[in-house]
């Protein structure tokens, strides 16, 4: 007897176990768009979060992933019909169920910050290595651009002997990492500013203090930012994009004021543009406060992020 195609046989599965279900992943496959900054999301994926979600209990798709389909009271069908078209609109799924995973970590999202990219996982895993490879018995790590304070909530969680210093310009963005810092449980190790870069650090005394300094810039060429696609460009803020004319102005300004908040042998790790990486490398390497730069490269070998070691 011949056998039917794999994607068959996984719809009919499917319909043997949830048809209502099935129904929903045929629907999303008929719109969806993947996205490149979000391997994470598939129609699978998008389809179960929103049925999560609509059920009450949302989650992101790494949360939602294994966990059996509660049934829909009728009221729940129609808010699942209410995120099934909002998603089909472009609205973004994190902000849809409200939840983004990054690093282990759980977390609240929404439209006051960069949703957490899974391209960012590189730079956090850079500065966990280098605070895990360090004697001390305490840590201090100061996290700029901070966001929805993905980066410092993650270190704060994997490496217990770090406290960790946050700032951002957007007090929406700093209401919302303070969130979820309460939602990990983690809200005595992580302090939030809001502030331009370093100025909320002036008046705390933490000149020459830091292990580590991470950040999460803005990069994207100004010209670039609304041609971003939809998604981004009409439901994530402009400033955490938004690098200037040639998407260096606020690194440019982090190899400048970070090693007045280094302490000798500490680190600035940052995440970069595609692209960016080996001129940047190349430039920083000739900066006299620099011992050395090191590289962090994507699966493709691109340099996403880099670790430069302050003398």
């Amino acid at each position: 007897m011949a056998r039917s195609p794999p994607a068959a046989r996984f719809r009919l599965r499917l319909r043997s176990v949830h048809p209502e279900y099935a129904a929903l992943l045929e629907e999303v496959r008929a719109f969806f768009e993947p996205h490149e900054d979000k391997p994470e999301e598939t129609p699978e994926a998008v389809a179960r979060s929103l049925w999560m979600c609509a059920a009450g209990r949302p989650a992101s798709i790494a949360a939602a992933n294994g966990h059996a389909l509660p049934e829909l009271a009728p009221g729940e069908r129609a808010c699942l019909r209410r995120l099934v078209e909002e998603k089909r609109a472009g609205k973004p799924l994190a902000h849809l169920t409200g939840r983004q995973h990054f690093m282990g970590l759980e977390l609240l999202a929404g439209p006051q910050a960069l949703i957490p990219r899974r391209e960012t996982e590189i730079l956090g895993r850079a500065a966990l290595a280098f605070l895990r490879a360090l004697p001390d018995a305490s840590l201090l790590a100061v996290d700029v651009c901070t966001g929805s304070g993905n980066l410092a909530l993650a270190l704060a969680r994997h490496e217990p002997r770090v406290r960790v210093v946050s700032a951002d310009l957007s007090p929406e963005a700093i209401r919302l990492a303070e969130r979820n810092a309460a939602f990990t449980g983690l809200r005595g190790r992580v302090e939030f500013h809001v502030g331009d870069l370093f100025a909320p650090l002036e008046r705390l005394g933490l000149e020459g203090s830091a292990a580590l300094i991470c950040c999460n810039p803005p990069y994207i060429t100004s010209a670039k930012v609304p041609r971003l696609g939809e998604e981004i460009s009409a439901h994530e803020p402009h400033l955490a994009f938004d690098g200037g004319a040639m998407g260096l102005s606020i690194l440019r300004r982090l190899f400048l004021e970070a090693p007045a908040y280094l302490r000798p042998g500490g680190a600035l790790c940052v995440e970069i543009g595609l692209g960016q990486g080996p001129a940047l490398q190349a430039r920083l390497a000739r900066r006299p406060w620099v011992e050395r730069v090191q590289a962090h490269c994507d699966v493709r070998g691109a340099i996403r992020a880099l670790s430069i070691i302050r003398r």
